[in-house]
């Protein structure tokens, strides 16, 4: 790795910039992918399907049948058939626990208001097919759906694995389609005569798809996140073991050339230790190349101190950051920008990727400033209710037609008189 020793703050901004992507060229690739779906529907699927990806739609048919999702079972190794059951159980128990119960708050004498959670109608699941099949995102957003009870649930991907339909059945997903890049976006955001339209879009993807979804975005489908290539932040004291530290940077790095990744220690000889073990670690694994790519953009930034490391981390709000240091849950505490953390020697950030229940749809690119991983709640909307009775009018009225009287809108001033005028001709003092 690239070791930069105690960079000056001035310098950090530079360190923790993602490599910029051209977003004009690649939109200006996409735009017209979603304008030929919205105009030519199927048809244009089929076409683009055979364009990009060599796949005869008219031929396989578009959407999966139901006996294929069902012959996906017997395909599949009863190791890894278990192994996904478990998975299941463990993120369906974590989401379940997000739910909140409705709670009635009397906010003055007569006035009551409350929220209630609503599961989107209709939401669409983006798996992509590239060099590995995520059957673990079907997981990861079919399970929320599920407990939102959200009506309807449309996926689309390219593979056409096993894994992805076993799992896609398991969540009680019945409508797949054989469908990638940023043409199942737009199947997906338009509607088709044989994908439903879809109010929120869920999903990774490359960089066409991120552009297929921010674009879409614009024009009034919600979309879970903005999303670039998946990252990595580990920070490690002399407590952390090099092996491990190596194992999750390079685990991370195997996504792909783009993938980021950063160590941040305050101990030179941690970081010298590490980079001993890397090369052996990589020369083992059977995607090596496109790990390495990775890694020739990584860094191994050494701090003075632990308050620099988690000003530092702050700084660039990793998708992932792992705490390998001796006080781990402490630092946690004073982390106020990432996407999901993990804590000490015995927690790799693949088990958070597949099973440890918690959810591994995350922002990247810094967007962890801002925005939350996928939850329950990215597939609800929360209704808030409110019920007023004559006592509530009568206190309440007052506060309304004076800060509407402020603001000169009438109407509103005295749709409350005229309730508070007919109580007073009821009962009148």
């Amino acid at each position: 790795m690239n070791i930069i020793p105690f960079p000056d703050r001035a310098e950090w901004p530079a360190l923790l910039a993602r490599p910029v992507q051209s977003t004009q060229q690649i939109e200006a690739v996409v735009a017209p992918i979603l304008a030929q779906v919205r105009a030519g529907g199927d048809a244009a699927l089929v076409e683009l399907a055979q364009k990009f990806d060599k796949v005869d739609l008219s031929a396989e048919g578009m959407e999966v049948p139901a006996s294929e999702l069902d012959a996906a079972e017997s395909q599949l190794s009863d190791v890894l058939k278990e192994a996904i059951r478990q998975a299941y159980q463990n993120i369906r128990l974590f989401h379940e626990r997000q739910k909140q119960p409705i709670e009635k708050v009397e906010t003055m004498p007569g006035v009551v208001c409350w929220r209630k959670s609503v599961g989107i109608e209709k939401v669409g699941l983006y798996i992509p097919g590239g060099t590995a099949p995520l059957f673990s995102t079907v997981l990861m957003l079919g399970i929320p759906a599920q407990l939102a009870g959200c009506r309807e649930v449309v996926l689309c991907t390219p593979s056409n694995h096993p894994a992805i339909y076993f799992a896609a059945k398991l969540v009680g997903i019945t409508k797949v389609f054989r469908i990638g890049g940023a043409q199942a976006i737009a199947a997906m955001a338009y509607g088709t005569e044989s994908v439903p339209q879809v109010y929120k879009i869920f999903g990774p993807g490359n960089q066409y798809v991120t552009a297929a979804k921010m674009l879409v975005a614009k024009e009034g489908v919600a979309i879970d996140m903005p999303a670039g290539p998946s990252e990595v932040a580990v920070y490690a004291d002399d407590s952390a073991v090099p092996s491990f530290v190596a194992a999750d940077l390079l685990s991370q790095a195997e996504h792909g050339a783009d993938s980021q990744v950063l160590l941040v220690s305050t101990s030179k000889k941690l970081v010298s230790m590490v980079n001993l073990v890397l090369p052996t670690q990589l020369s083992r694994l059977p995607r090596r190349e496109l790990a390495a790519k990775a890694l020739e953009n990584s860094k191994a930034i050494l701090v003075d101190t632990e308050a620099d490391a988690i000003d530092l981390l702050n700084a660039y709000a990793a998708e992932h950051l792992i705490l390998s240091v001796e006080n781990a849950e402490a630092v946690a505490e004073k982390i106020i920008n990432a996407g999901s953390i993990f804590l000490g020697n015995y927690t790799p950030e693949s088990a958070g990727d597949y099973a440890s229940g918690t959810n591994h749809t995350l922002p990247t690119n810094g967007f962890a400033r801002a925005y939350s991983g996928v939850s329950l709640d990215s597939f609800v909307k929360k209704i808030t209710i409110q019920h007023i009775t004559p006592e509530g009018i009568q206190n309440l009225g007052p506060v309304v037609e004076a800060m509407a009287e402020a603001e000169s809108l009438d109407a509103h001033k005295r749709a409350v008189s005229l309730r508070m005028a007919s109580l007073a001709e009821v009962n009148p003092a």
